[in-house]
């Protein structure tokens, strides 16, 4: 487990880019079945994001071919199975390597499969009013929502909550999934307000488009607050002592300054700037608490990889080469990535591409 800290950089990134690849068409998908009006206007765009899933599945396969680097409980197994107490000790079968890695490569391929099942059925509902084209298309946006929240659990529970064995949360893949489509909403709010406001776009995006992702954004932070705290108080007002030592770890002890930054980021800032309402009509502020939750979820998203494991094996994150060195990588692969798909996809001006 020596430099956890950067290997959870690399686990960090990895999540980062799989949902914002994932929460372009579940946005779509959400938005077609509640008739917003206005995802006519942010759809394609935002389904464009599933370029990421090529760039999400190398980071997958680096991170599960890391084994005890990406999963401490593999080492404590072969420690204990090295000493005479078989390859399976004190661990459930949940925790079992092999079965890991087959559920999470198959699990990918089918959500990024029935993802790029979506996009192709939004596609053909533009350009074909038929019913059965529409039904078609309704009838995949309804399951979009059931796959999101079934993978995102199995997420969740593989790359955070199972890092310590024997810590469980009932809600902890709710908790997970809703954090990173929070993350979503803020990372694509400052991406299109940056591209509005330099002209990129081929199609100017309204400003009233604004209005509604501060007030969903807002709506999401009320949500994100109400998992986190009634996670935390159900074990401290429980007295569930191997519980919350979990939650001392990271709050106490090297990451405790981390932990009440991405709650700042996540909650108070979110909080305190949307609930005011001519802000919400202020696509400058928008965007810069967009970017705010987007910090505060990678901030998040370390706190619970890395304080999983005794502290003398993390850090502070970005204080060690490897984790800029991880994150420059990253960061270039999804902006070229993303750039390729905006430019294939019609989004982006030609001079801008």
């Amino acid at each position: 487990m020596e430099n956890f800290g950067s290997w959870s950089v690399l686990t960090t990134s990895f999540l980062i880019i799989l949902y914002l690849a994932l929460n372009g068409v579940t946005l779509s998908a959400l938005l077609h079945l509640a008739n917003g009006k206005w995802r006519f206007e942010i759809r394609r765009m935002a389904c464009s994001m599933a370029v990421l899933f090529p760039v999400a599945f190398v980071l997958l396969i680096v991170i599960l071919a890391n084994g005890e680097h990406t999963f401490p409980w593999l080492a404590e197994a072969q420690e204990a199975a090295g000493h005479g107490g078989g390859s399976e000790h004190h661990l459930p079968g949940w925790l079992n390597l092999n079965f890991l890695v087959a559920r999470e490569v198959i699990g990918f391929f089918i959500i990024a499969g029935l993802y790029t099942l979506f996009i192709k059925y939004q596609h053909e509902s533009e350009i074909d009013s038929s019913y059965p084209a529409q039904r078609r298309f309704r009838n995949i946006a309804l399951l979009i929502p059931f796959f999101y929240v079934l993978y995102g659990t199995m997420v969740a529970w593989d790359f955070e909550m199972t890092l310590v064995p024997s810590w469980h949360s009932a809600s902890y893949g709710f908790y997970h999934f809703q954090s990173n489509f929070h993350m979503f909403l803020g990372f694509f709010v400052c991406m299109l307000y940056f591209l509005n406001r330099n002209g990129a776009l081929k199609k100017e995006v309204p400003s009233y488009i604004f209005n509604y992702f501060a007030q969903f954004m807002l709506a999401m932070t009320i949500l994100w607050t109400y998992l986190y705290f009634t996670q935390y108080l159900i074990m401290w007002y429980g007295r569930l002592p191997t519980d919350m030592d979990r939650y001392n770890a990271m709050m106490l002890e090297g990451l405790g300054p981390i932990w009440w930054t991405f709650l700042a980021l996540k909650f108070v800032i979110p909080f305190t700037t949307l609930a005011i309402t001519p802000n919400r009509h202020n696509p400058p502020v928008i965007a810069f608490v967009g970017a705010m939750i987007f910090l505060g979820t990678w901030l998040e998203r370390y706190t619970w990889i890395s304080g999983s494991v005794d502290s003398q094996y993390y850090h502070v994150p970005m204080t060690a080469f490897a984790d800029i060195a991880i994150t420059i990588v990253v960061v270039f692969a999804a902006f070229f990535t993303l750039k390729w798909g905006f430019t294939r996809y019609g989004i982006l001006k030609q001079s801008a591409a």
